[in-house]
């Protein structure tokens, strides 16, 4: 993996951050293409592990997801925190993967609720998202920190004192 950045940041320390980001939001919105090549974007529950480039989402078989996937590969997931003023873009290839010793590692008892027959059931699978690209934006928590930044970034004409923005190629 190397990064590429906006910044004079070390890349591995943007791959890092990139990953402590998506540790922090559990939610994400995966962006498929439909047959006629419309974009259909769905909430998902991002599994909580290390990033290595990969990022693991559970569903099931018949799923208009993977049907999208197998016909156009290139996905978009999709970060948000409003809350705290942290975005993350990734784009990559998806893959559907029956590998039921994977589905136990990311298995967690929360999930139950979407897949009620657990881990045996026969159209339970993952979805694999290579992550080629990725874009973060990282400000302050706060709308007073928020402030003092567009402050800051207006008096000295930087924009890089709105907060952490990176663009990552995993390549």
């Amino acid at each position: 993996m190397r990064g590429t950045n906006l910044s004079k940041a070390d890349p591995n320390n943007d791959i890092k951050h990139l990953s402590d980001l998506m540790k922090e939001i559990k939610f994400a919105m995966l962006t498929t293409a439909e047959e006629d090549g419309t974009l259909h974007s769905r909430p998902m529950t991002a599994q909580q592990v290390e990033f290595d480039g990969d990022l693991w989402f559970f569903t099931r078989v018949d799923s208009p997801k993977v049907w999208e996937t197998q016909t156009h590969r290139q996905v978009n997931v999709a970060f948000a925190d409003t809350a705290k003023s942290k975005f993350i873009s990734a784009s990559g290839t998806a893959m559907l993967v029956r590998d039921r010793e994977k589905m136990k590692e990311l298995w967690t008892p929360v999930l139950k609720v979407f897949f009620p027959a657990g881990i045996e059931d026969p159209d339970l699978a993952l979805l694999k998202i290579n992550v080629q690209k990725a874009e973060y934006w990282d400000s302050a928590p706060t709308s007073i920190g928020r402030t003092f930044n567009l402050a800051k970034a207006y008096l000295t004409k930087d924009p890089a004192a709105l907060g952490n923005h990176a663009k990552i190629d995993m390549k």
